[in-house]
């Protein structure tokens, strides 16, 4: 498109992509409010809302410090002091892989795997909350592909430029 009206609309669609930006910052930051004031409900005192989500993303598995930060986004986190911290309060088991000595992985203890079927419930109980007064599950469908298209636009950039 071409004049003004071509213009207006490249201004409009980069305001856009700049809200939804912003957005998406916002959105983690109250997420993990949101688990904050979870956490706090449950009475839990010796874990934070970052390392909520590091059991959350280990769940039933076995990784090593390394696939862990690989999976998960822990923004402004360092991934191996939450480890040490998850383990040092029996949320994680750290041992060592039985094929690489060098290696350690970790998985969740009973302690762990309670609260993350805790933290599972509310979860389950916010999607169909949202579920009835939101968005449908077609709407969630579209936003995620949205904003899975854009990392990997992103990701695009970061390894290959333009």
């Amino acid at each position: 498109m071409t004049g003004v009206a071509g213009e207006t609309d490249e201004a409009d669609v980069k305001e856009q992509y700049l809200t939804t930006i912003r957005l998406i910052e916002r959105l983690h930051r109250r997420f993990l409010d949101v688990i904050k004031a979870e956490l706090d409900r449950l009475g839990v005192e010796d874990i934070n809302n970052v390392q909520t989500l590091i059991l959350a993303n280990i769940g039933e598995e076995q990784l090593t410090v390394g696939e862990l930060t690989a999976r998960g986004y822990y923004l402004g986190s360092n991934v191996t002091y939450n480890v040490k911290k998850l383990v040092e309060n029996d949320y994680l088991i750290l041992e060592r892989s039985a094929h690489d000595k060098r290696m350690m992985r970790v998985r969740l203890s009973e302690k762990g795997l309670d609260l993350t079927r805790q933290i599972d419930g509310f979860h389950e109980r916010n999607a169909e909350e949202i579920r009835g007064d939101i968005a449908t599950r077609e709407q969630l469908l579209d936003i995620n592909r949205i904003l899975t298209s854009i990392e990997r636009y992103w990701s695009r950039l970061i390894s290959f430029g333009r």
